[in-house]
């Protein structure tokens, strides 16, 4: 069985929506990070970063990085085709743009969102960060084919790009990335994604 820790609101959305996808065993460890509970010593040991997501796998290891979680639920369950086959082509371009979102999107969110982290002057990061985002989305919009990122098929990057997306204002998604937007509302109303969608909204 896998043991996610997650919090309300954060990255750990899409690892639980890929969990749900795939159709293993899985418990999630609510830690709530508003109440500071990833920041105990207890946590410590298990994400000495202290961020969530974490996941503890069937064999007890345990690993961090919500992109690499969802890369080896992929290659750890082939049977449900949520990435395309390791090392072809369309894997690459699957990785690529994985790793596009959580290196440029993801760190854009995070500037937006802990502006002080980043500055004394926390007003400036918001806005920088802001536009930063959009211009990555816009260009992610731009490759998506629709409805999710490479047509019919659900992968794990669109798992990625939901959970992210749910993060920006909705209205202003739609208006300069529209297909991004498009591809968001399809993914949160799949069955087994809707309830997470909720819970996390």
């Amino acid at each position: 069985m896998y043991k996610l820790y997650g919090s309300f609101g954060s990255g750990s959305a899409a690892v639980e929506a890929a969990l749900a996808e795939t159709g293993v065993a899985y418990e999630v460890v609510m830690t709530n990070t508003k109440e500071d509970a990833h920041l105990t010593d207890a946590y410590r040991a298990i994400n000495p970063r202290q961020q969530v997501p974490a996941l503890e796998l069937p064999d007890g290891s345990v690993m961090t990085e919500g992109s690499a979680m969802l890369l080896h639920l992929a290659d750890a369950h082939p049977h449900t085709a949520l990435a395309p086959a390791p090392g072809s082509s369309a894997r690459a371009q699957h990785d690529r743009w994985l790793i596009f979102m959580a290196v440029n999107v993801y760190e854009g969110e995070l500037r937006h969102f802990y502006p002080g982290r980043y500055s004394d002057r926390p007003a400036s990061v918001v806005a920088k960060a802001l536009e930063y985002v959009e211009r990555h989305y816009m260009i992610v919009d731009e490759a998506i084919k629709g409805p999710y990122f490479f047509g019919d098929t659900l992968t794990m990057l669109d798992i990625y790009i939901w959970n992210m997306a749910t993060w920006t204002d909705p209205v202003r998604l739609a208006e300069r990335a529209p297909k991004v937007h498009a591809l968001m509302t399809t993914v949160r109303n799949r069955p087994l994604i809707a309830p997470i969608d909720a819970a996390h909204g």
